[in-house]
């Protein structure tokens, strides 16, 4: 054992004997340890050592210390904190431990038999900072981190053991600590990310997570102003793609893959290379289509050769076209509609109508019987028609649809997991959806949700042999039909202009997409899922901050490069740094005072200003100065077209800054023992204290026209009862509220769910929510509890939002239910959302159900697992579901499915539909 007393000047080690009663299980320990020892440096870690040393390892900042019963070796190291150790070779005592600066280095103990006889360390290399080791086999260890993303890496030391190196073989990602996040929707479509201040140390980064469908890059090449992308096969009959066409402004461009699955650029010789490509498809008889604006040409896709064509007359031109392997259907400037049949070798015009308005999309995928013949065809017109479905070949008008008087963009006729659908994109972003009729053309079940804010362009594409729609927007989306609806899902790409499948040999079920800077060829995920890419920092950052207006992202607490470089006066000084949200490259930094850091941030605008500014509090304290701060007021303003911070204004304070919040045109700053106001006297750019209010702050929630102050009291509440919130309120005039709040005089932090509830956290890992009394003239103070929750992680930080996008069918825009993210210490991402009571009833029967089936590793129940638990008592947990318990259902096997189902009421296809919504509700 390693202990310190006030007694003792050094860290004392003792070695004990330590019995067990077989019958009481009571440990028993020796009178005086056999070994003693003073130690003059206190020891970070203590690793035992096994036979035939049978002693121990002492880590300390400066040393590495042996002892046991065979003797003691001592050897210097660097000064730093050793964060981790194991044992990697079960022969020699070989020791492989991290530091707090990330370094990896091995330490050898050599000896005779029990008797150590010297220690060796060798420097490894660089990995992330470790927080446990443990040796797999063959040179492979684990390096654990809770500060960083965790490794698997080899050890390599060559026979000389003169050049050691670690290898890194995987790495497995860690979004902890989370000291804190912002949501940022920088386009406001509801694609929103998470950027997260994660890690620690070295290993200190910045993550950006969003939430959707991901596209597995396999190859791709720099293209740009691409126009249109189809693939097509070398044979009618080939599985897979060889050719890929591209098509821009002036010309079009051919890739094919070739027998070693290279991806080269080729021609054909049938095709025209130097116009604009409107459409390209398969055709019957080993033929390839092209449509060009003057001509349709036929092709071998053989030969490559020309085998026929179909011109336009002069006195027009093709604006838009559409095609399957047998039929071709274009349209011209001069209002016509033409329909094209598809021979061996030959074009033939079967009808040609005119039309009343320009034709701006066509469709003729087959979705009957007869996958080579299309029976209908869907045309959407300008001028307020919307869009028509035909027959075919007669061209008899079934059914219309004006939109709403919107003109679509691109139609698209599918069957997906055997129903029929017409597909309809705006110009807007908006998706019209209708079950489509294949006998007599009839349009029903009409639906609309918003996938951006321009035109949409849809594809078909297979996916593990079900058929799926790519709807290419500012917010792309995969459509598909599950539990008898079509579910809508993001996919991880920012913008796309045009997509095409592209299944070749070696890229199998993959697709084409074309960005705005270049063409990918890649798979699609099946489902969504968490997406993350890194922007490593170095060091820890502690704030973040998004500005919606300026499009920008503030980091707080980063270290200043230039007061920070070799010989600076200045060293210590810590800065904050000015990201661009879309390409998080850094635009401007200030500079905070030395040893002055920043305790909060956020984006506001005040009274009579009309500017966003970043508002920012800080402490500053050195030596036993008592601590001060400072309120800065910052803006983001140009400088040679580049966006920089320029300080605005500052006000000094007693104490430090803990918490900033804009409320009714001025800035609440909370310190420690009291509250200010803040007023902003935009012409003198100066912030006026005005208010002040004496309270214990913990933090300051503002909705409406109130605020309330949640604060530790300096004396016991009024009498507590068994699971309550005991508060107390004063009204202050000018509508300030002011509440104390208090709940076992634990550390706590709040959020509001909304202008009547609240939610809170304390160090015992449990939530809680509480909201008004409605009834305070009866007692019982401002605020009555409603649930409690063992989370059994500590949360930094609460945030409001979510990263989700509907995939109920039809439904846009809907009311979303309040929600609260968080984010812990541990990197997890959490939600808690409020569901109406009927659903809450209903959801609440079948966790208690889900509860007797699932049985939980350690003997602990579920229900003891998530009760309110600190120092003083434990409460069952109310009013709360857990949502990770629910989406089991979804894994159990079909009988233990049909006992819940049977005890909730609900059939079993249902209730799984049920659970498979459940994310859609936020």
């Amino acid at each position: 054992m390693l202990y310190k007393t006030m007694f003792i000047k050094n860290w004392r080690f003792e070695v004990h004997a330590i019995t067990v009663d077989s019958v009481t299980k009571i440990f028993c320990v020796a009178g005086r340890g056999w070994l003693t020892q003073d130690l003059h440096v206190g020891p970070h870690l203590m690793i035992t050592v096994p036979e035939p040393l049978c002693g121990v390892l002492l880590f300390c900042k400066k040393v590495i210390c042996y002892r046991g019963p065979g003797g003691q070796q001592t050897i210097t190291k660097e000064p730093t904190t050793i964060s981790a150790c194991g044992r990697v070779d079960l022969i020699r005592a070989r020791y492989v431990y991290g530091d707090h600066n990330g370094n990896l280095l091995t330490l050898d103990i050599a000896h005779e038999g029990k008797k150590p006889t010297g220690l060796k360390i060798v420097r490894l290399d660089k990995t992330s900072v470790a927080s446990s080791i443990s040796y797999i086999g063959a040179s492979v260890v684990f390096v654990g981190s809770s500060y960083g993303d965790s490794q698997l890496v080899k050890i390599n030391i060559p026979a000389d053991e003169i050049v050691p190196r670690v290898e890194v073989l995987k790495i497995f990602e860690n979004l902890g600590p989370i000291a804190d996040f912002c949501v940022v929707d920088s386009e406001r479509q509801g694609q929103c990310q998470l950027v997260t201040c994660s890690g620690a140390y070295k290993d200190g980064s910045l993550r950006i997570l969003s939430y959707g469908i991901g596209i597995n890059e396999q190859a791709s090449r720099v293209l740009q102003v691409v126009t249109g992308m189809w693939s097509l096969r070398s044979s009618t009959d080939d599985p897979y793609s060889t050719f890929l066409v591209v098509s821009f402004i002036s010309g079009t461009r051919i890739w094919e893959m070739n027998l070693e699955n290279d991806l080269k650029e080729c021609q054909i010789q049938g095709f025209s290379s130097d116009v604009e490509t409107l459409f390209c498809h398969d055709a019957i008889h080993d033929q390839l289509v092209q449509v060009t604006s003057n001509a349709v040409r036929l092709v071998s896709s053989t030969t490559r050769e020309l085998c026929g064509s179909w011109v336009v007359p002069a006195d027009c031109s093709i604006i838009v076209a559409t095609a399957n392997v047998s039929q071709v259907l274009l349209a011209t400037r001069g209002l016509s509609l033409i329909y094209l049949k598809i021979g061996d070798g030959v074009l033939t015009e079967v009808v040609n109508i005119q039309l009343e308005c320009d034709i701006s999309c066509l469709d003729i995928n087959p979705i009957g019987n007869n996958s080579h013949y299309s029976d209908l065809a869907a045309v959407g017109m300008w001028g307020g028609i919307g869009v028509r479905i035909y027959s075919l070949p007669d061209f008899i008008v079934l059914t219309t649809d004006d939109l709403g008087q919107a003109i679509p963009r691109s139609v698209l006729m599918c069957s997906l997991d055997g129903v029929s659908y017409l597909l309809c994109a705006l110009g807007d972003g908006h998706l019209f959806n209708f079950v489509l009729n294949t006998v007599n053309g009839d349009l029903a079940d009409k639906k609309q949700v918003s996938l951006g804010t321009r035109p949409i362009t849809l594809r078909t594409f297979s996916s593990k042999g079900a058929i799926r729609v790519f709807a290419a927007s500012t917010r792309s989306t995969v459509i598909c039909r599950r539990y008898r609806k079509l579910c809508y899902s993001n996919v991880n790409l920012k913008e796309v202009i045009h997509m095409c499948p592209f299944s070749s040999a070696a890229f199998p079920e993959s697709v084409a997409i074309a960005t705005r800077e270049k063409l990918i060829i890649g798979g699609i995920d099946d489902i969504q899922k968490l997406h993350s890419s890194i922007l490593p920092l170095g060091e820890s950052a502690d704030f973040i901050c998004h500005q919606e207006r300026t499009k920008t992202i503030a980091v707080c607490n980063l270290k200043d490069k230039q007061s920070n470089a070799e010989g600076s006066e200045d060293s210590g000084r810590l800065s904050i740094s000015l990201l661009d949200d879309q390409t998080f490259k850094e635009l401007s930094t200030f500079c905070l005072r030395q040893f002055e850091r920043c305790c909060c941030i956020i984006s506001c605008s005040l009274s009579d200003d009309k500017k966003e500014y970043y508002c920012i509090g800080t402490a500053y304290k050195r030596d036993k100065e008592e601590a001060t701060g400072r309120v800065l007021l910052l803006s983001v303003g140009v400088e040679d077209k580049d966006r920089i911070l320029v300080l605005i204004a500052s006000a000094e304070t007693c104490g430090d800054v803990r918490e900033v919040e804009a409320f009714n045109g001025k800035l609440l700053a909370s310190l420690f023992h009291e509250t200010v106001c803040y007023e902003w006297l935009s012409e003198s750019r100066m912030l006026c204290p005005s208010s002040y209010s004496d309270d214990r702050v913990i933090n300051i929630y503002v909705g409406g026209s109130i605020f309330e102050i949640f604060s530790k009291g300096e004396e016991d509440p009024i009498e507590r009862e068994e699971g309550s919130v005991e508060s107390e309120v004063e009204v202050v005039p000018e509508q300030w509220e002011k509440c104390s709040h208090e709940i076992e005089r634990v550390k706590c932090y709040f959020t509001s769910v909304d202008n009547d509830n609240y939610m809170g956290c304390d160090d015992s890992f449990n939530i809680f929510t509480f909201r008004v009394n409605e009834n305070m003239d009866a007692g019982g103070g401002t605020f009555k509890l409603v649930g409690v929750y063992h989370l059994g992680e500590r949360i930094n930080r609460f945030r409001k939002g979510t990263m989700g996008f509907p995939v109920i069918d039809g439904v846009d825009d809907v009311e979303r239910i309040p929600a609260v993210m968080f984010g812990t210490s541990n990197g997890v991402i959490g939600l808690v959302a409020s569901l109406p009571e009927d659903e809450y009833l209903f959801w609440e029967m079948l966790q208690t159900n889900m509860r007797k089936m699932i049985k939980v590793a350690g003997g602990v129940s579920h229900v003891q697992w998530r009760s309110f638990y600190n120092e003083k008592r434990t409460v069952a947990a109310r009013n709360f579901l857990d949502g990770d318990l629910i989406k089991l259902f979804l894994n159990l096997s079909l009988d233990q499915k049909e006992k819940i189902s049977k005890a909730v009421g609900v059939a079993v296809e249902a209730l799984m539909e049920r659970v498979e919504e459940l994310p859609s509700l936020h």
